[in-house]
């Protein structure tokens, strides 16, 4: 069964403490910062980073979007780890996907990276229409000083509107 979310809040400065207690609160394994800190925390918030975000759920995470004023934005989202493994990451890019295609008009495609051994992301992406573009190696640090493989999506806004995912020309 699917996971339906009823709403999804757009975020506002008054929700700081409770942002900083989400991200500080949780391990971000597929992050390059894992646990950032509440100072940390705070200074994302004070920079701008979570100005165009929506809350998951009843707090369940956040989803943040990055270049809304292009027509090519990207995406982040961060789940707490209770709240992890529900169906949550799938309604919640499936609805995001339709609010920026939807309010957006000069959106043409929506981006998405994610480290190649996010699995669960990948199928989300996968779920949500999003066709895999790219494979960057060694291109993600992680918080030990590793680095992994990045794997870049899209999902266009003619793919969107038909259900459909046209594959990418490998050769061309």
């Amino acid at each position: 069964m699917a996971y339906v979310i009823e709403s999804f809040a757009a975020f506002r400065h008054d929700d700081t403490e409770a942002l900083v207690k989400l991200l500080a609160g949780n391990d971000w394994p597929f992050h390059s910062l894992g646990r950032p800190d509440r100072t940390t925390a705070r200074q994302w918030i004070a920079d701008g980073r979570f100005d165009s975000a929506f809350w998951v759920g009843e707090g369940d995470g956040i989803l943040r979007v990055d270049d809304l004023g292009d027509d090519n934005p990207m995406f982040d989202l961060r789940l707490r780890e209770g709240a992890r493994g529900r169906g949550l990451g799938t309604a919640a890019v499936s609805w995001l996907v339709g609010h920026i295609f939807g309010s957006f008009a000069t959106v043409r495609r929506i981006e998405a990276t994610t480290r190649q051994d996010n699995v669960a992301m990948r199928r989300v992406l996968d779920r949500c229409g999003f066709a895999k573009e790219a494979h960057y190696r060694d291109a993600w640090p992680a918080p030990d000083g590793s680095r992994y493989d990045s794997v870049g999506y899209a999902v266009l806004r003619s793919d969107w509107s038909s259900g459909t995912v046209t594959p990418v020309d490998w050769a061309g």
